[in-house]
């Protein structure tokens, strides 16, 4: 048997060095620069897939809608039960313990809400005649209001108002059984993810392949139904705040069903601006039918106004904003978008889709290195 020199194996790595350095040194073959078709066809199938993507989500809105919602829902009671099980809930069992309350509160709330609302609606062509007559004293005030209804005959325009009214309560049944059958779909996704959302997140966490990656994975998981859990949680603290004084801004203004006001306005603030301004502009039709005073009939209007005023630009920025910061641009865009994808609903989950899509983002985005103070 031969044996090894001393210096063959410092030799071997010698060698060895000197030749991965001459690959690093090696000439890297340049690669030839984006032109600008390159970047038109890159855009054009971006453009393409956007288009595809929201006729899919438009066409698809019996599935995706309920789906979504019960997702979003989800993610909320998922991390509540989470909070229980510190408790010695299992978190499935915490889960789906959450989700019954909530179902059954919904449905004890329509139970609550579907005597008044049905009065209401057969109540709907007489008090429509009563607003017209209410309101167009006031509008005819205005030079260019009285231009406008010049050549109309009040009487005909209640007339068709009257006779719209049922066509539109027509309108309105026959969307109670696809809203039925949605909201079976709604509470079948709710159950199933909640029972399967802790095999779901290790699904996606294992299925990327490095540790990094998984790592990734579990921290926007985490970040996602934390920002979404702490939206929900502080902002319907806040709206309830909000709800509990318009029930009084109600009942001082001399409006019926003050209780209602308030779960409409509680409602209605989780749809940013269009709520507010469908709520005032009611409370303002609601007041002039009941005041023939214009300050008594503005007031309630008035005050609602002014108070959530106050709390979405000086309590809950004091509160959410700094976690929750988004451009409110791009919130208005959400608004547009996911309203006409989605109608009612698409507004109401706008905020918290872009919540999520912001998010994801700012936890994959790279990082720009610390600036270090010069010695």
């Amino acid at each position: 048997m031969s044996a090894a020199l001393p210096g063959s194996g410092i030799f071997k790595k010698r060698k060895q060095a000197e030749a991965e350095a001459q690959v690093a040194a090696a000439d890297i073959p340049e690669t030839s620069p984006k032109t600008g078709l390159d970047l038109v066809v890159a855009w054009s199938v971006v453009g393409t897939f956007v288009i595809l993507a929201s006729t899919a989500i438009y066409m698809m809105e019996a599935i995706l809608m309920p789906v979504t919602l019960a997702i979003v829902i989800g993610m909320v009671l998922g991390l509540a039960a989470d909070r229980l099980a510190r408790f010695g809930l299992p978190p499935v069992l915490g889960g789906l313990l959450l989700a019954i309350i909530f179902v059954v509160g919904i449905f004890f709330l329509i139970n609550t809400l579907i005597e008044p609302l049905t009065s209401l609606a057969g109540q709907a062509p007489g008090i429509l005649e009563r607003a017209i007559e209410r309101i167009l004293p006031y509008i005819q005030r205005f030079e260019w209001a009285k231009t406008a209804i010049a050549g109309t005959d009040e009487k005909a325009v209640t007339d068709v108002a009257i006779q719209n009214a049922g066509a539109m309560l027509g309108l309105v049944a026959a969307g109670v059984t696809p809203a039925f059958i949605q909201t079976l779909i709604f509470l079948a996704a709710l159950g199933l993810f909640l029972v399967g959302r802790a095999h779901l997140r290790k699904t996606i966490i294992l299925a990327f392949a490095t540790r990094d990656r998984r790592l990734a994975a579990i921290r926007i998981m985490n970040a996602t139904e934390n920002a979404v859990g702490f939206y929900f949680s502080t902002a319907g603290i806040i709206y309830m705040i909000l709800g509990t004084i318009t029930v009084a801004i109600a009942f001082v203004g001399g409006l019926t069903m003050a209780p209602l006001w308030g779960l409409f306005a509680f409602v209605s603030s989780f749809i940013p601006y269009l709520g507010v301004t469908i709520m005032t502009v009611a409370l303002l039709c609601a007041g002039l039918m009941t005041h023939d005073a214009l300050l008594l009939a503005l007031a309630p209007a008035a005050a609602f106004f002014l108070l959530h005023l106050v709390m979405e630009n000086l309590v809950t920025p004091a509160i959410l904003g700094h976690r929750l910061e988004i451009n409110p641009f791009l919130i208005f865009l959400a608004i547009i978008f996911w309203t006409w994808m989605w109608g009612a609903v698409g507004a109401m989950l706008a905020l918290p889709l872009s919540l999520i899509a912001m998010t994801i983002f700012n936890e994959v985005r790279t990082q720009p290195p610390e600036r270090q103070l010069p010695a």
